[in-house]
């Protein structure tokens, strides 16, 4: 399904949702320390969300087992929540969680540190989510895909870490993953145009190494070949006639 142009009431239930999952992640990021297990993040996502009034968009989607996805260090996204993966001091935990309120979705993903964070890795995180907010910057009524997905490569590779190409953006809104794909790469001028009123998900993965990856025999985590480090960042956005609303961003 290509992402539609939403109703005034469509949109009213995608803020509502954004919000649900904007203050869920912030309550879940400020659990993730050393010695906690990916799945008490997953199970404390879930409660916190249903306490709100959201579904878990994610638990059962095509199958995967859990409310939240938790990728640690290597693996770059779709980590299955487990009991017995204890986070260590300097982990790079990416978290991935969608909503669904009034049958409309909204998706969100965030990096965090567990305990004392390496510099290096601290960069990477910054980097990739100044990527997401060049990629938001770029958007307005007509934008063509190409020019976001040409802002967050250029603004990674000037910081010299890997795009993973294999995953990408998408639209969002009646379904987790709606077309077009938006991916993290690509040239200014080209692509789909969008229009105001659509939403999509921006989500730029990047790596301290190399850009390839590899899926689990789990059939779901993806992690870097080469075992490099990664980050991840996303939100979901209203395209508006001069630029874009972030709705799944903390109200100040």
């Amino acid at each position: 399904m290509y992402t539609k142009i939403k109703t005034t009431a469509e949109i009213v239930a995608m803020r509502t949702s954004g919000d649900m999952l904007a203050q869920v992640l912030s309550v879940v990021s400020q659990l993730v320390k050393p010695g906690v297990s990916t799945q008490f993040l997953s199970d404390s996502a879930e409660k916190e969300l249903r306490a709100l009034g959201g579904e878990p968009a994610f638990l059962n989607y095509q199958g995967f087992p859990e409310a939240l996805c938790v990728s640690v260090n290597d693996e770059v996204v779709h980590g299955i929540p487990r009991n017995s993966t204890i986070l260590e001091d300097g982990d790079i935990v990416s978290m991935d969680f969608g909503v669904r309120f009034e049958g409309m979705i909204t998706d969100s993903a965030v990096s965090v540190i567990a305990g004392k964070a390496d510099a290096k890795d601290e960069a990477l995180l910054q980097a990739t989510k100044k990527s997401l907010h060049r990629g938001i910057a770029q958007l307005k009524d007509g934008v063509r895909v190409g020019d976001i997905a040409h802002a967050i490569e250029k603004e990674l590779t000037k910081a010299g870490y890997g795009i993973v190409r294999e995953l990408v953006g998408h639209g969002v809104g009646h379904h987790v993953h709606e077309e077009p794909n938006i991916p993290n790469y690509g040239k200014a001028g080209t692509g789909p145009i969008l229009k105001a009123g659509m939403t999509i998900a921006i989500e730029p993965m990047a790596t301290r190494g190399d850009y390839r990856v590899e899926i689990d025999s789990d059939g779901w985590t993806v992690r870097t070949k080469d075992r490099s480090r990664s980050a991840h960042f996303e939100h979901t956005v209203l395209i508006t006639d001069d630029g874009a609303e972030i709705l799944t961003q903390l109200a100040n």
